[in-house]
Order: structure tokens, then C-alpha cells, then sequence
């Protein structure tokens, strides 16, 4: 099967070395960084700058770009993959996008002769290297059939959650919720621990053994203890996610204050200048506020 996978991020690059791994694929990887393109060639997987210069032929096409928007320019656009891939190819795209983009964008792909399935996905950069990526995915019997062997491989389990496209992307938008609330939570407690005069590496220690850890509080924190603010996730990730959130919330009528809050604070954060840092730096909304010095800063 000649595959793709466009976006060689922090979760696409994972997605592309696992489909090389196991085997009976020819897969190509989309990036316009040239950093990432060379280290997909070195695995062995054949690097492309723009998705219009995919092998022609291609069957099928993993999309983890950012938005919904960069996912129609990369499948849909003037440099888009729709002339290189293959009469009824199936297009799985686990951007995280409001469940009305992904309907749109399936009303695309169908009307171009394509299947379509409907898969954000979650687990990280670490999950995404280890094959073992939780996929939300939603689209008719036949399109899931055909994506069964990329999402396989790229992880540990697959939750299908009907015919219709949005409502993986609905399932994701949920879970947002609970992510972008959580980070933000592990954040103030860490800022409040400092603020009071704790040790922040005995207050992790001590919460990741303890009832009041979550996966989000071990994942994240150590980024702020190490005072390393590269980007796994970006604050401004959140910023668009938690927006999601509030715009699902407001369509069924459903109120949601803790992620309203969450949301201010990963825009406070992104209005200080620090919204392409780790999403773990939202802590810095506290930081403005309080004026604790971080872990690194003395």
C-alpha cells in the first residue's frame, strides 16, 4: 500500500517511522522543514516538501497538521495531495478541528471520489514514537476498513464511534476540554506550591505519588522544573483547542466554566510572547500575576 503522512511534527514524525516499521508500506512524509524531511529520509521513507509532490498513486493519506485549515490547503489546495492519490483513496485526518470542519472537509474528499475518516488522535510526541496513540475516529464501514492498517499502526487503540465524520473530531474537542483544564490545574498548583515557599521538585515528588496526581500533572511539570520550554504541545495549541471547547459548549447550550477559565489564562500566557513555548508554560500566566521566580531563574 503506497501510503503518506502529512505533518512530520511532533506526533507525524511518530506516525511516519511506525508505518516504515511495519513494513508492506511505501510511505512518503510531507514537511516543508527540511530538518524534518531529512531525518524521515534517513529512516528510509521517502521525503516530499509539498504535499503535490507525493508519488502518484498514493492510497492513502494520514494528515496531522495543526487546524482544519491547514488541512484542506495540504489535501485541498493549489499544492494540495488530491491529483496524487488514487481513485477511492482514504483520507484519514486527525488534525483537532471543530466537528463542522470535519464534515465539510469529508463532503470534499466524497465528492472527489475519496473515503474519508474522521480520526484526531491523542497521546503526544512520546506516544506517537512508540506506535501506541489513542485514535477517536468516525467514517463509514468501507473508509475505516481501508485505514485500518495505517491507524494500526500508529496505535494502541482505536475507538470507532459511528458512520458520520465530526464525531471523532467531537470526541476530541471533549477531551480538550479535560487536557487543556488539567495542564492548566498542574500549572497553578505548581505556581501555588512555589509561591508558598515549597521546594517545586519535593512538590511533584510528592504529587505523582499521591491522590491528587494526573497525567497531565507528571507529563507536563518536569518541563517546568527543567525549565525547558521547547514545544511538545504549544500554549497556543490551547489557546485554539480550548476555543473549540467553548464553541462546542455554546452550539448545544452547555455551559463550561473551568474551561472558560483555562482558556484566559493559555491567552494570558500567549499575550505575554510565550505562545509558541511548552503548553507546560502557561504557567507563566501565574508568574505575571504572583511573581515567583521558576525553577532555572534564581
Amino acid at each position: 500500500m503506497r501510503v503518506a503522512v502529512i505533518g512530520l511534527g511532533n506526533m507525524g514524525m511518530g506516525a511516519a517511522l511506525n508505518l516504515l516499521k511495519a513494513g508492506g508500506m511505501e510511505v512518503a512524509g510531507v514537511d516543508p522543514r527540511e530538518t524534518a524531511r531529512a531525518e524521515f529520509a534517513a529512516a528510509g521513507g521517502t521525503p516530499a516538501a509539498s504535499a503535490s509532490a507525493l508519488p502518484e498513486g498514493t492510497e492513502g493519506v494520514l494528515v496531522l497538521v495543526v487546524n482544519a485549515a491547514q488541512a484542506e490547503a495540504a489535501l485541498f489546495g493549489p499544492e494540495g495531495a488530491a491529483p496524487r492519490l488514487a481513485p477511492g483513496a482514504v483520507v484519514i485526518v486527525s488534525s483537532t478541528m471543530a466537528p463542522e470542519d470535519a464534515r465539510r472537509l469529508a463532503g470534499i474528499a466524497e465528492a472527489r471520489g475519496f473515503l474519508y475518516v474522521d480520526a484526531p488522535v491523542s497521546g503526544g510526541a512520546v506516544g506517537a514514537r512508540a506506535g501506541a496513540m489513542t485514535v477517536m475516529a468516525s467514517g463509514s464501514p468501507e473508509a475505516m476498513a481501508k485505514a485500518g492498517p495505517i491507524l494500526a499502526a500508529v496505535s494502541k487503540k482505536v475507538w470507532t464511534l459511528g458512520d458520520a465524520p465530526g464525531l471523532g473530531s467531537t470526541m476530541k474537542v471533549v477531551h480538550q476540554l479535560l487536557a487543556g483544564v488539567h495542564i492548566a490545574t498542574a500549572a497553578e498548583a505548581m505556581a501555588l506550591g512555589i509561591k508558598s515557599g515549597l521546594d517545586p521538585r519535593t512538590l511533584f515528588e510528592i504529587v505523582i505519588g499521591a491522590a491528587g496526581n494526573s497525567w497531565m500533572f507528571e507529563n507536563r511539570m518536569p518541563h517546568v522544573l527543567e525549565a525547558d520550554e521547547a514545544p511538545r504541545s504549544a500554549v497556543d495549541i490551547f489557546v485554539k483547542d480550548l476555543g473549540l471547547v467553548g464553541d462546542l459548549a455554546r452550539s448545544v447550550a452547555f455551559p463550561a466554566p473551568l474551561a472558560a477559565q483555562a482558556l484566559q489564562l493559555f491567552v494570558s500566557a500567549s499575550a505575554q510572547g510565550h505562545g509558541g513555548k511548552d503548553d507546560a508554560f502557561v504557567i507563566r500566566a501565574y508568574q505575571a500575576l504572583t511573581g515567583i521566580a521558576l525553577p532555572g531563574e534564581g
